[in-house]
């Protein structure tokens, strides 16, 4: 009997790490905790693009010069090894399970921020996917992670008050004028009656220049809302963002 204790145990209670696969006690959705220690957590960021910093300042050079429409973001990861790897693969190889990981670590990230700097908002957003580029991919993953972010803080969701109507070309090896220009006009926001003054929360997987959110966060702030956020997985640091 005792022996049927143990196997169910050590079956049930232990698993196979996502990361690094020993055989642990996982209590972090599917990664233990030395790997849990070791991912690139995002320490010090810009507060209003989360743009990865060094110093000490609040704000980077961007948003002090040409602030974005959006007023405030929140990143878990800075965009390197392993959650590069962990996002290109739940967004472009189907793997849900590490979307699970990621949508959790964000949940994490906002029920233990600072209210004063990231009130909760009145409703949760996923940044809209292209009708043909959804089709092509099956989910929109922003939507995905959306979905337990709403669960966990008991928040409303609406994937229809914000619509990608272009399918603009990829943003990769743009420049940030041709980034500008690519997205000029991809959003439209059918009902913006319920919308008006509300305080709104985009979620998206990664934030590179940050061209995609401020584009959104102004068709938003067109709309009627009061203010937009920007949640996301991870933060592409700047010497990357820029390539």
């Amino acid at each position: 009997m005792v022996l049927k204790v143990y196997n169910w145990l050590k079956n049930n209670l232990s698993q196979s790490c996502m990361l690094c696969l020993s055989r642990t006690r996982l209590n972090h959705h599917g990664i233990c905790d030395g790997c849990l220690g070791e991912l690139p957590w995002l320490l010090h960021a810009c507060r209003q693009c989360a743009l990865p910093l060094d110093g000490m300042a609040d704000l980077c050079g961007q948003c002090l010069s040409h602030p974005p429409a959006f007023s405030r973001s929140l990143a878990v990861f800075s965009y390197s090894f392993p959650v590069d790897r962990l996002i290109v693969a739940f967004k472009h190889h189907d793997q849900l399970g590490y979307g699970r990981l990621l949508a959790e670590q964000l949940l994490q990230q906002v029920r233990h921020a600072d209210r004063e700097l990231h009130p909760l908002p009145d409703l949760l957003l996923p940044m809209p996917l292209h009708p043909r580029r959804h089709a092509r991919r099956g989910f929109n993953q922003a939507l995905e992670l959306c979905r337990p972010l709403a669960a966990g803080l008991h928040l409303p969701l609406s994937r229809n008050l914000l619509l990608r109507t272009r399918n603009t070309r990829t943003q990769q090896n743009l420049n940030a004028s041709e980034r500008q220009h690519n997205l000029h006009g991809a959003f439209h926001c059918p009902q913006p009656e319920k919308l008006a003054g509300l305080h709104l929360a985009l979620i998206d997987d990664v934030m590179t220049t940050g061209t995609s959110a401020d584009e959104a966060a102004r068709t938003l702030m067109q709309a009627g809302a009061a203010s937009v956020s920007i949640w996301c997985v991870a933060r592409t640091p700047e010497q990357q963002a820029n390539r």
